[in-house]
């Protein structure tokens, strides 16, 4: 079974996830995706005032059911459950012993694949799944995603999947949130 690992803060989850997520199910021709929302970010702070955990939870589940896909789709609490940063070798090795004859795919966009190497245990989570990145089809990211994967290859035998999304929605959560403020 091949598995697609879609982890974030979701602070809010939005349409660009959503397009993301449901581009990648496709194109990769996913079995199941999860989602797992995370209870303290490593690479930043959650900003004064956000959604609690599990009101990130539910508002990522409701994100789920937009994709229309079933019980294709999973919300996991996995990470709400431990205390602390989140760290995605942590949830992937979790992951791999539920699911230890499956494909992972660990689905990330293109900030987080540009600076990957700076995360903790870049080369577990190399072990333990195919990175799958959203493009957004730049000339610039082009070339920049081409260095960084070779630069992963080599450093950490990663395998690498670039995933062309054709409906993506430029826009993050923190665009968001200053907008509705």
């Amino acid at each position: 079974m091949k598995i697609g690992v879609y982890g974030g803060t979701f602070n809010p989850p939005h349409l660009g996830h959503v397009t993301a997520a449901r581009a990648v199910f496709e194109l990769l021709k996913l079995d199941l995706l999860l989602l797992v929302p995370d209870r303290e970010p490593p690479h930043k702070a959650l900003p004064a005032g956000s959604p609690t955990p599990e009101q990130r939870l539910e508002m990522t589940r409701l994100a789920g059911e937009q994709l229309g896909l079933g019980d294709r789709v999973q919300v996991l609490d996995l990470e709400l459950k431990r205390t602390g940063r989140s760290y995605t070798s942590d949830t992937l090795k979790a992951l791999r012993e539920q699911y230890p004859a499956d494909e992972l795919f660990f689905l990330m966009g293109s900030d987080m694949f540009l600076s990957f190497e700076t995360w903790r245990r870049p080369e577990e989570i190399c072990r333990l799944a195919t990175l799958a990145v959203f493009s957004r089809r730049t000339a610039d990211e082009a070339a920049a995603f081409a260095r960084q994967k070779e630069k992963l290859e080599k450093a950490f035998s990663a395998r690498v999947t670039v995933v062309m999304n054709p409906e993506v929605i430029e826009v993050s959560s923190t665009q968001l949130r200053e907008e509705l403020a």
